[in-house]
């Protein structure tokens, strides 16, 4: 086995575990906190209308004569706003004061275009000059590549940084390292022998790399399920996303997504399909933290990159809009609407307006829950709704 040898294994380990582990992390007490951010991204542009229903204005009804929820269905919250029958299985933590509903959520210059306006979301810039992600950025600013993780297959490029990459999980049971057979002691003594330059740096990272997996693999161990999880990737997700924060892994952020809700035809099916499982999800998840001990230390945050339409379209269904809904959820949340009602007599061309930067929702969750300055990862201060208690 000669040097090419080795950067084809080390390369080969890298790849089987899907990202550069944590090698670069500065001090403890930068990376220190026990609390973690899970963010569910909802893939395709959620209507908002129809997710949070403004059921006393004849106006949502007169512009959704076929695909408006009924106001007998409307799952109630006040005198002017209700949930999604689908969203059932959220009720209970409204109820105890666990969910809050940031309204009329965007940001300036709204882009219509799945793309851009997810790529907006991801960088926290709406000028779309940032090639790095937000959570990326939290990465760096900890200095440690580990610190947060996707839960899926590729990526997003919310968690793509300038100096290395954020590791994506497609199950936590597949996270660890399986060379071919036959490889393990040539690798072992490779990855030992003394090295210089590129192969050092890599030969230092693929270190840190095994010795990551390893302790989410032993650390697995530690956790017996508190729930019982609907029967979709989406759950699933979440379960492992639940492993992860009882294993003690130390990640403060993670991601994954539940899709896709780009509803242009046939909208009521659709959507009512995936709010239901978004809600079971979630339910089971809770339900899992407060087993393991864990609701107060996990905050959810969820957002779609725009909401849709106020007017439906001719096919039953909604065309990419502005302004939004996102939700939160769990025990540190502070519950109820944070915002105004949309306004439907004051559109956008034909849109929800925009009233909050969607920025200032992430602000918040930096400052208040992950002890971190919102200025240096956003670029700038950013006001928003308050919803941590």
């Amino acid at each position: 086995m000669n040097r090419r040898d080795f950067l084809k294994l080390s390369a080969l380990a890298v790849s089987v575990t899907s990202g550069m582990p944590g090698f670069l992390a500065r001090a403890a007490a930068t990376a220190g906190g026990d609390k973690t951010l899970v963010v569910i991204q909802l893939t395709g542009g959620n209507d908002g209308l129809n997710t949070l229903i403004p059921y006393s204005n004849g106006a949502y009804y007169a512009a959704r004569p076929n695909i408006a929820i009924g106001k007998k269905d409307v799952l109630n919250l006040t005198a002017d706003l209700g949930m999604h029958p689908s969203l059932r299985a959220l009720s209970k933590f409204w109820d105890a004061g666990q969910l809050g509903w940031l309204e009329n959520i965007g940001y300036p210059n709204p882009n219509r275009s799945h793309f851009a306006s997810m790529a907006i979301w991801h960088t926290a810039d709406p000028t779309q000059a940032a090639s790095d992600g937000w959570i990326g950025r939290i990465a760096e600013t900890i200095g440690d590549p580990f610190c947060a993780s996707n839960i899926g297959n590729a990526t997003p490029l919310a968690l793509q940084a300038k100096q290395f990459s954020l590791p994506s999980i497609s199950s936590v049971d597949s996270y660890q390292l399986k060379l071919p057979a036959g490889l393990h002691d040539p690798f072992t003594t490779l990855l030992n022998a003394p090295r210089q330059g590129e192969a050092e740096y890599l030969q230092a990272a693929t270190k840190q790399m095994l010795l990551n997996t390893a302790k989410v693999q032993k650390n697995l161990s530690k956790y017996r399920s508190g729930a019982v999880y609907p029967d979709s990737k989406f759950a699933a997700s979440l379960q492992d996303i639940a492993r992860l924060i009882a294993g003690g892994n130390g990640q403060r952020v993670l991601y994954t997504s539940l899709g896709s809700f780009d509803t242009h035809a046939g909208q009521r099916a659709e959507q009512d399909d995936l709010l239901r499982e978004l809600a079971e999800g979630l339910a089971a998840f809770q339900a899992d933290l407060d087993v393991q001990g864990l609701a107060d230390k996990v905050v959810v945050m969820g957002f779609s990159e725009f909401g849709r339409r106020v007017a439906e379209n001719a096919s039953a269904g909604t065309d990419h809009g502005q302004g939004s809904v996102m939700f939160v959820l769990g025990k540190s949340v502070k519950g109820g609407i944070h915002g105004d009602s949309p306004d439907l007599e004051n559109l956008a061309d034909g849109d929800i307006r925009y009233k909050q930067d969607f920025r200032g929702v992430y602000a918040h969750a930096l400052d208040t829950w992950l002890n971190l300055d919102s200025k240096e990862i956003l670029g700038g201060k950013f006001d928003g709704p308050k919803w941590l208690s």
